[in-house]
């Protein structure tokens, strides 16, 4: 199988669309539908179906897969379509294969969720995973810093579909070192911190990085990642400068309003309700104007 496709595809801006929430707690998906075409429109060519962003732990399992099913239909062709799959092996394993019939062709495996971890039952994890799913790159999203790159060959020497990684260590010295352990050419090395790492994580090998910031402003992601493939690191740090109170805000207090001022973010552009579902929660009044107010900024 020629998984040289996938690969270029995760070289990338590799959005992480919001699931909108209804008044009454479901999901909109008449505004899902819409933020998606929004993203398509606005040159966004591929994306991650209940990511974090996408609020993948708060939701069900019946609307995880109701979110795969939206996403890959409206995607219809125009984008990759990278499903973010998780929680313990036999939950991870069904979403995979719904992810395959449903018409995917990658998966991203969240960072399993326990209290002990092994680097051989991280390698068992993601092998269960890759295994039931041939046919789809697999893309482990690693956020352990313990994990050594040497697991990640060993991963993909039994499991050749394991193609990509989303890295999301604050750390570019530990990701420069760890994608040349595990094999820099091997793999495709997205910066799973979004654009504030992206700069730092480009100069040690990374070619794609995630977003959340793009279901605002496609165009501010989509002209930094244009600035670092042509290796202007100027003109990348000067959308870094721009958008970086932005990101601080979302990466204060470890990350607590991560989602929260993105979706603060739509609603002041009348895109979406800013509900977010617990253990997230909505910004307190004061916070609110700040967010409208850097968004105006923005050429969106």
């Amino acid at each position: 199988m020629d998984l040289s496709p996938l690969k270029a595809a995760l070289a990338d801006v590799v959005a992480i669309p919001v699931t909108p929430f209804a008044a009454d707690g479901s999901i909109d998906t008449t505004a899902h539908r819409a933020l998606l075409r929004r993203l398509l429109d606005g040159g966004v060519r591929i994306v991650t179906p209940n990511g974090n962003t996408g609020e993948f732990y708060a939701l069900t399992p019946d609307e995880r897969r109701a979110v795969t099913e939206l996403t890959i239909d409206e995607a219809g062709g125009r984008a990759t379509v990278l499903v973010g799959v998780g929680h313990d092996v036999p939950t991870a394993v069904a979403a995979a294969e719904h992810a395959r019939v449903t018409g995917a062709e990658m998966v991203m495996v969240h960072q399993p969720v326990h209290p002990y971890v092994s680097q051989d039952g991280w390698i068992d994890y993601h092998r269960a995973i890759a295994e039931a799913v041939p046919e789809l790159g697999v893309v482990p999203y690693i956020r352990n810093p313990l994990l050594a790159g040497e697991r990640l060959a060993e991963l993909a020497d039994s499991c050749p579909n394991v193609i990509g990684v989303k890295y999301a260590v604050p750390d570019a010295a530990r990701f420069g070192a760890f994608a040349r352990d595990a094999g820099l050419e091997r793999f495709v090395w997205v910066a799973g911190l979004a654009e504030l790492y992206a700069p730092s994580y480009f100069a040690t090998g990374a070619t794609g990085f995630t977003s959340g910031l793009v279901n605002i402003a496609p165009g501010v992601s989509l002209t930094m990642l244009e600035a670092l493939r042509a290796g202007d690191y100027a003109a990348a740090m000067k959308v870094w400068e721009q958008i970086r109170r932005f990101e601080d805000l979302r990466a204060d207090r470890q990350s607590a309003n991560n989602v929260t001022v993105v979706k603060e973010a739509l609603a002041a552009l009348g895109l979406c309700r800013r509900d977010v579902r617990a253990p997230s929660r909505v910004l307190p009044e004061a916070q609110r104007a700040e967010v409208a107010d850097l968004v105006a900024g923005w050429s969106i």
